[in-house]
């Protein structure tokens, strides 16, 4: 007897009625992924991330393959699966099953119970091996030797609401929590390190082993390259200081916020009252710099500080900061500007956390939660290595110019990172819309590209995966092919070479 198939009508179109039936045709909402897996196959992402992993199961007894099971997490992650409940769905997906290695006709993925058994036989040695892989990626993503790199070290917390291993109440954050660590590249916007820590820890709490394993892995790669260590002021410890000092001889320099206290405020007080004159003159927002030497009681030496006096119509404000940074002395509110711009790096915390949903870590076991903040990372990371390759920036022009071939400023010689004010802000403006996807997070990368409908049919000769013509995205879907493909012909090009 042949199923009827299921029909809902809906009457608010009054010409004709609106029938909506469901079929089982080999469909997915996500067929944009397969631009994303193309580009890992070019870069190797994802297949030296499972290198790093041991699989102590027997291969004769073996269903799901380590490769598939990663696959299915990273892209689950990039498309909004953050659960591995979702992968029960998931798991007959055909694009899902063409990414995850799969023929779209083949068996069904890994299921939830199979990808919790795998994420908790995660051992200790696959967790180092895995912060080797971050910074060899990170290394790699480099086409020749930076001359400079700015390093931005941060926390965030990491709220648990199970019986977690190690989720330990913060009387900060008022929440039982786990505290991860960040270590993120400016430059790049990709993450070098990261690592899970029970939640009532310092924020500096260990650190400085993880900053000198950093940077001695990056000085093995690349030994003249300056290296500049950013972080707020729960990185502003005197361990913090000392370990960056240590390696003064190597082209390093560090700048952390510093806590307001008494002895502070009161040398700051001159600072303060000239900006003080200064918006009583103007009636305009005010701010100076000032800078000296300081020594707490912590310290084994005085190292420099810098302090911010604002003066406005809400009253005044006090900021300083610790550096050893060369030319602070003679530039402090440069110095202060360079280290507010660690901002960004929140923006890395915003995009794991929030975006990437890395707050998901509720398996029982603490090694089984670090390598699932590791999943998040690597997906993030592959993201922001696609958005450097499909990136295209607009450039500057002469203010009265046309607005086609650029942003009109009054120096176009200056670099992008020098803009002020409204300059700055019509630039990004902008870029945002001409490039919206070259520094767009992961929701404008769903909305863009990965979410559109697409029908998969496996032939004898290939597969075929159609989408609609009339996409509103179709642009930025052929766009990121191109890139990806121009990519895969400057690498053919050089191994010719």
């Amino acid at each position: 007897m042949e199923q009827a198939v299921q029909r809902i009508r809906f009457d608010f179109f009054p010409e004709l009625p609106v029938v909506v039936e469901a079929q089982a045709a080999p469909m997915s909402s996500d067929a944009g992924m397969i631009v994303i897996r193309q580009f890992d196959d070019q870069i190797g992402f994802t297949e030296r991330f499972i290198a790093c992993l041991n699989d102590p199961r027997d291969a004769k007894l073996v269903d799901h393959l380590v490769g598939q099971m990663v696959r299915q997490r990273i892209y689950g992650i990039l498309g909004g699966y953050e659960d591995c409940n979702d992968h029960d769905t998931l798991r007959d997906d055909p694009v899902f099953k063409l990414i995850g290695g799969r023929a779209p006709n083949d068996k069904p993925l890994a299921s939830q119970p199979t990808l919790s058994r795998f994420e908790n036989q995660v051992d200790i040695p696959s967790l180092f091996r895995l912060h080797e892989f971050f910074l060899d990626d990170f290394i790699r993503s480099f086409d020749r030797p930076p001359t400079s790199i700015t390093l931005d070290i941060d926390a965030f917390d990491d709220a648990c609401h199970g019986d977690q291993q190690l989720a330990l109440f913060h009387a900060f954050y008022e929440q039982y929590q786990y505290l991860p660590l960040v270590i993120s590249c400016a430059e790049t916007k990709q993450i070098l390190w990261v690592c899970l820590r029970p939640g009532n820890m310092h924020s500096a709490k260990g650190a400085d082993d993880d900053l000198r394993e950093v940077v001695t892995r990056l000085r093995q790669a690349w030994p003249d390259v300056v290296i500049r260590i950013r972080g707020d002021a729960g990185f502003g410890v005197p361990w913090m200081y000392e370990v960056c000092e240590a390696a003064t001889g190597a082209c390093i320099d560090y700048t952390f916020g510093l806590s307001v206290n008494p002895v502070l405020q009161r040398a700051a007080e001159p600072v303060l009252q000239r900006a003080v004159e200064t918006f009583a003159q103007t009636k305009q927002p005010s701010r100076c710099f000032d800078q000296f030497f300081y020594r707490a009681d912590t310290w084994k030496n005085p190292r420099r500080v810098i302090v911010k006096a604002e003066c406005n119509q809400l009253g005044t404000n006090l900021r300083f900061i610790v550096t050893d940074h060369a030319g602070a002395g003679l530039c402090p509110g440069g110095a202060y500007d360079e280290y507010a711009e660690r901002g960004e790096s929140e923006n890395r915390n915003k995009e794991l956390k929030t975006e990437l949903c890395a707050d998901r870590l509720s398996c029982h076991r603490f090694v089984a939660n670090y390598f699932r903040l590791m999943l998040h990372a690597a997906a993030l990371n592959l993201l922001v290595r696609l958005r450097r390759v499909v990136a295209d920036p607009p450039t500057l022009c002469e203010a009265g110019g046309p607005t086609a071939e650029g942003v009109p400023v009054a120096d176009p010689g200056l670099p992008v990172a020098a803009l002020k004010g409204d300059e700055r802000r019509r630039y990004h403006r902008y870029r945002r819309q001409r490039d919206p996807l070259g520094e767009g997070h992961i929701a404008t990368w769903r909305t863009l590209l990965i979410k559109v409908a697409g029908e998969v049919i496996q032939s004898v000769r290939r597969i075929l995966i159609r989408i609609p013509a009339h996409w509103p995205h179709l642009n930025w879907f052929n766009h990121v092919c191109q890139m990806i493909d121009r990519l895969r012909r400057n690498r053919s090009a050089q191994v010719a070479n």
